[in-house]
């Protein structure tokens, strides 16, 4: 079963942000099982090493292409291509938060147990929104 995660540099966002990407950059990538997703972060992506998996989840019958390729139609690819930085790493991402805010909102909009609120948005939930729109 293959195993669907989220992780996020600190380093790497800060660089991003220089660049003129912003600053909410994340990877989304698709590993065989849990070892395999805890050395890929490990080993990092794109010169950097302070990778923190923020979420992962077991998906069954998904390979990357197609996960990287879903979320493609709803967030910005970095080109690893463009950004020698990056060194072909694939799947790093640049979110918009007014797309998460908005997802949680419509979420929230469907519960009728809790009143709409403004949405505070935390890596987490940014992480539940990109791997729900690479799954979908």
């Amino acid at each position: 079963m293959a195993v669907v995660f989220v992780a996020r540099s600190a380093a790497l966002t800060k660089w991003a942000s220089d660049v003129g990407q912003g600053k909410h950059i994340f990877k989304l990538g698709v590993a065989e099982d849990e070892a395999a997703v805890k050395s890929a972060v490990a080993t990092g992506w794109g010169g950097e090493t302070d990778w923190k998996l923020i979420d992962a989840k077991e998906i069954d019958g998904l390979d990357e292409e197609n996960a990287l390729a879903r979320l493609g139609r709803r967030e910005k690819v970095i080109d690893p291509t463009y950004y020698p930085r990056l060194k072909g790493a694939a799947g790093i991402f640049r979110v918009a938060l007014t797309n998460v805010q908005n997802s949680l909102l419509v979420a929230k909009a469907m519960t009728a147990d809790e009143p709409l609120t403004e949405v505070k948005i935390k890596p987490k939930d940014i992480a539940d929104y990109m791997i729900r729109n690479a799954v979908a």
